[in-house]
């Protein structure tokens, strides 16, 4: 494998998206798929390549929240138990490059609106008890964004945590968490879906992984000490909705 510039600039990039995304509690596809929209990967070498990235960096979390006594498997389990095989399934879907682009440009969009509405928000961070989400609609919820996820190559997370807490289906502690481990157990379930797709993966793929590791532990750690949540969520909305207006042009 041969680091030249544009692996470099990309591992870079990727290192920034995992370390901003880590410290607001996602693991961070939506930001990848961004990156490599415009520097104008093919929809296939996107799809696997966010998920193979976004696999990792939802397992960081997800140890950090184990070690730290912050995981309920009560919270999770309810969204997991179809977003897995819906994940599979949208993972082995492989949208023509006419579709894919334009999909992916709203998914980062709506992404965006919704970093936006966050880092705007005037609203408290929520009430420290909150009730246990509705198994029934935990189950729909699981299943659709499960699919479109899968389908698109994003992690799921960046969907699932406002429907959270806006319900008070979890404190913003639990939200993170419980958006942890369904990123990854999406991410797994949809990049094993996409197996007939892995040929499209990058070789230059063990050096970005390496750069999200750093990014995304280093996020966990102390990237939200150092610069607010707003302004962290700020930057990724405008990020996504210049990728997804571009993609969707």
């Amino acid at each position: 494998m041969t680091l030249d510039s544009d692996t470099i600039l990309l591992s870079a990039a990727f290192l920034v998206i995992a370390l901003i995304y880590a410290a607001v509690g996602q693991a961070g596809a939506s930001g990848y798929i961004a990156i490599m929209g415009l520097a104008g990967f093919t929809p296939l070498a996107m799809k696997t390549t966010a998920l193979a990235l976004n696999l990792l960096v939802a397992a960081i979390g997800t140890v950090l929240f184990l070690k730290a006594g912050r995981l309920s498997w009560r919270n999770v389990w309810p969204f997991a138990i179809l977003g897995f095989p819906f994940s599979m399934l949208g993972g082995a879907v492989h949208l023509p490059e006419g579709t894919y682009f334009p999909l992916v440009g709203i998914v980062l969009i709506l992404s965006a609106l919704q970093m936006a509405r966050t880092a705007f928000s005037t609203k408290s961070s929520g009430p420290e008890t909150a009730a246990t989400p509705p198994f029934g609609a935990a189950l729909a919820i699981g299943a659709v964004i499960g699919f479109l996820s899968g389908t698109t190559g994003t992690g799921g997370g960046v969907f699932l945590a406002p429907i959270i807490l806006s319900m008070n289906w979890g404190t913003a502690r639990q939200t993170a968490a419980t958006t942890a481990v369904y990123n990854l157990m999406n991410s797994a379930a949809a990049l094993i879906g996409a197996y007939g797709a892995w040929d499209h993966i990058p070789a230059t793929l063990p050096a970005w992984l390496g750069a999200v590791a750093v990014g995304g532990s280093t996020g966990a750690y102390i990237g939200s000490r150092y610069l607010s949540d707003r302004w962290l969520r700020g930057v990724l909305a405008f990020l996504l909705m210049a990728s997804g207006i571009k993609l969707v042009l």
